[in-house]
């Protein structure tokens, strides 16, 4: 089951400082080797609410190897750059099971909902 991550990015002064610029330069040679992978990245059009910044999205193949990735000895000591240089709201979530709909989920909440009146 595929991983999300998901970077709310917000660079201060909106322009790369060289911490920023060398983090760049590396950090995709951290990712490759966990399967991970670049979706989207880049300024966003917000269309409700406010979303200051930019949006980075990676996919990996496994919530696994997104841990190990984020724990390597590589991204370690790479991840001081980015936490210098930026502002980072990130989450990480897994992809939904095969089969998944809204509609389901919503009976099961309602169901739950329903149980825990009793």
């Amino acid at each position: 089951m595929a991983t999300y991550l998901i970077n709310h990015l917000r660079i201060p002064g909106d322009i790369p400082n060289e911490d920023a610029l060398s983090y760049l330069d590396q950090v995709e040679a951290t990712v490759s080797p966990y399967g991970g992978r670049w979706l989207a990245q880049g300024s966003i059009d917000v269309i409700e609410g406010a979303w200051p910044g930019a949006v980075v999205l990676i996919t990996f193949p496994s919530r696994e190897s997104f841990d190990e990735w984020y724990d390597s000895p590589e991204y370690t000591a790479l991840r001081p750059l980015r936490v210098k240089s930026s502002i980072s709201d990130m989450v990480v979530i897994d992809s939904l099971p095969e089969g998944f709909t809204i509609k389901a989920f919503a009976a099961k909440t309602r169901e739950s909902v329903e149980k825990s009146k009793v």
